[in-house]
């Protein structure tokens, strides 16, 4: 049975990585991986691969970057002519990028099973483009993988049969416990001069919380306050960099004492850097399943998540994008407030063992 298995972004790498583990005990399964490129930095991607112990993609599409009509009919016309001289049982796409529609669509246009993991998770906010590949994406799959029961509700709701979906656990929660122990010995924390449980670590990169100089400014207001407290953290996603020069915002990062503004890391550095911190702040959805099982209290400067169950059962906290709320939530914190957090039913490292059952039983 061969599948193909898609990756386009660093975040689909943590979730392609155990898949690919197990499928070494399911010879049944002959799989290929394509990167499609859509995002790819030759020394971070090859770091990843080489940290998380996943084979050389069979194949590189080298999309690279664009805007979202660009790129995705850009995947589109790179990964048909891979599916055709293939003839896979099946397509698998993970989590919510471009990547994961285009491969979609091209899959089922030919005929070919769609398997989505990651299925059914709803912000129920249509201005995010993530939200509109996932909808999309889970409208034509042949089977639907959730991490959390919420994914399986949203799912039946929006009219998909019964046995199309499984409930699975977390593929990121996989690689977070395999990789875990070797994340402790990273030296990171004595590179930047960092105390555990001394710092903060921010992320930010969301359209919503970058592109707009007011929503930034703002935000910036608040993680001026943190980072006179305590040193925070800061690997800068390149899209951000460009948007803080671009809204002179740069020289007043540059002026707060306790930043530490770093390139993208690798994938064992910044689970340390996340593991050891007093707390995290992002815009991320990943960081906050991450946090949850790490026990580390995460504010999300967002509106809303389509992770319902960090907040639920985990320790993260929804706090938006207003100075005055992020920094009450931070201070909650820092008086030893905020959720306890609990571990969500299947988050326990065998997602991927789940999924290969149930490959091999549907396809």
């Amino acid at each position: 049975m061969k599948i193909v298995n898609v990756v386009g972004a660093r975040p689909n790498l943590m979730k392609i990585a155990p898949l690919m583990d197990a499928y070494a005990s399911a010879p049944e399964i002959e799989p290929l991986l394509v990167h499609t490129g859509q995002h790819y930095d030759a020394n971070l991607s090859e770091l990843f691969f080489r940290q998380l112990g996943i084979p050389e993609p069979d194949l590189n599409l080298g999309v690279g970057s664009g805007s979202h009509a660009v790129q995705t009919a850009e995947i589109m016309r790179a990964f048909e002519p891979v599916a055709v001289r293939e003839r896979p049982d099946a397509v698998l796409v993970v989590g919510d990028v471009n990547s994961t529609i285009a491969c979609g669509l091209v899959a089922v246009k030919l005929g070919i099973r769609l398997v989505h993991v990651e299925a059914g998770l709803r912000s129920f906010d249509r201005d995010m483009p993530e939200e509109i590949n996932r909808v999309l994406t889970d409208a034509i799959s042949d089977l639907l993988f959730c991490t959390e029961e919420s994914g399986a509700r949203n799912l039946r709701r929006e009219g998909i049969a019964d046995e199309k979906i499984h409930l699975v656990g977390n593929l990121m929660i996989d690689t977070l416990m395999k990789h875990r122990a070797r994340a402790e010995a990273s030296g990171i924390l004595r590179e930047l001069g960092l105390q555990p449980a001394g710092y903060a670590v921010l992320t930010l990169h969301r359209p919503s919380n970058v592109d707009d100089p007011e929503v930034l400014a703002g935000i910036l207001g608040a993680l001026e306050v943190v980072a006179h407290e305590m040193p925070l953290v800061f690997p800068a996603h390149p899209r951000t960099r460009e948007k803080l020069r671009a809204f002179g915002l740069e020289g007043r990062l540059a002026r707060l004492p306790g930043l530490r503004m770093i390139d993208p890391a690798g994938y064992l550095d910044f689970l340390k850097l996340m593991s050891s911190a007093r707390l995290v702040l992002t815009d991320s959805g990943g960081i906050q399943e991450e946090t949850t099982i790490l026990q580390v209290p995460c504010l999300t400067l967002r509106e809303n998540t389509e992770r319902p169950v960090t907040v639920e059962l985990g320790t993260n906290q929804i706090v938006g994008r207003d100075p005055e709320r992020i920094l009450a939530a931070y201070r909650k914190v820092m008086e030893g407030g905020g959720p306890p957090g609990r571990l969500p039913p299947g988050w326990d490292g065998r997602a991927a063992a789940r999924i290969t059952e149930v490959l091999l039983r549907a396809l």
